[in-house]
């Protein structure tokens, strides 16, 4: 009897336990790391939404979408977050994305209306530095120096292709001699943000792509104030992260859930000092100290996702012709 008791006790665990439903969120890899958002947003929403949470670190935002395309239908995904505005014609392009219900009063720089993307955080694209290095105050500036960097890929990371935006925003036709100019700068080119992000920390060069909110971290988490944005008189090109919902998903009624929940306090609150961005939504309790020292650009640059997308191409070709020479 006893036997027969726990037997029916585990049988009954174990049908409970397959029907608990699993939220699968491919992101990118510095959201699911340890020190990200990604450890603080899965307990919060596991303890609302009676599921599982399973983060999928896929690469940055372009490798991410690069990744959707391939799997198609098939894939594993309920939401994709990591995506940004300079991808978002390009995703939906695809039709692999389904239209959300989420309200919010965003506090985003510019107005936000989309039937299948929601933002979550968002910044300006910089160069950081150490403080006690004479900052480059343009692109011609760094081009004319004699100071190494490390970009990204932006064929894989959204840094880099931000970077493309930045030049080609700023620049116009004139882009591919900013890119001559540069090529001799660059170190080397990783294929995501968490990579040279590295390299820069272990000295190997002199300026990293990042954000103006990147100090923030130093600031913050290490009490370090010896990092900063360097300024440029060009203006900073803007990025708005984003989330969808997969028209393929098995769990709809759920995805929708984490999108909403991802506008609520409970996860904008996490975001600036995991992701070091600005978050979409203020939190209650504000920024945290330290963000009131970053460097505000005097001119946000910014494509439209329409525009985006006509541009990629090209401004890539450029790019590569430039620092294949």
């Amino acid at each position: 009897m006893k036997y027969l008791t726990f037997a029916a006790g585990l049988l009954s665990a174990t049908t409970a336990l397959a029907e608990v439903p699993t939220l699968t969120v491919y992101t990118y890899d510095s959201f699911t790391a340890e020190w990200g958002p990604g450890p603080q947003v899965e307990k919060a929403f596991e303890e609302v939404c009676g599921c599982y949470l399973k983060l999928v670190a896929a690469g940055d935002g372009a490798a991410l979408l690069a990744r959707l395309k391939l799997e198609g239908a098939r894939t594993e995904a309920d939401i994709v977050l990591g995506l940004d505005t300079n991808l978002v014609q390009a995703a939906r392009d695809s039709g692999l994305f389904a239209p959300h219900a989420v309200t919010a009063e965003y506090d985003l720089p510019i107005e936000w209306s989309d039937a299948n993307f929601v933002p979550y955080d968002w910044g300006y694209f910089a160069f950081v530095q150490s403080r006690d290095l004479a900052a480059p105050t343009s692109f011609r500036a760094l081009a004319d120096s004699d100071l190494k960097i490390v970009i990204q890929d932006p064929r894989s990371s959204t840094p880099g292709l931000g970077l493309l935006m930045w030049v080609k925003a700023a620049y116009g036709d004139e882009a591919p001699a900013i890119w001559e100019g540069l090529a001799d700068n660059i170190v080397t080119v990783t294929k995501g943000w968490s990579e040279a992000y590295g390299l820069f920390l272990d000295g190997e060069a002199d300026l990293v792509l990042s954000y103006t909110t990147s100090p923030a971290y130093h600031l913050i988490a290490e009490e370090d104030d010896s990092k900063t944005a360097a300024p440029f008189d060009e203006g900073h090109y803007m990025q708005v992260e984003v989330a969808g919902k997969l028209a393929a998903t098995d769990q709809p009624e759920l995805a929708d859930q984490f999108l909403q929940f991802m506008v609520t306090d409970a996860f904008q609150s996490v975001l600036p000092t995991t992701n070091w961005m600005y978050p979409a939504v203020t939190p209650e309790a504000g920024l945290p100290a330290g963000f009131e020292t970053l460097i505000q650009p005097a001119k946000a640059l910014l494509f439209s996702p329409e525009e985006a997308a006509e541009l990629r191409d090209p401004a890539l070709t450029e790019w590569l012709t430039a620092l294949s020479r």
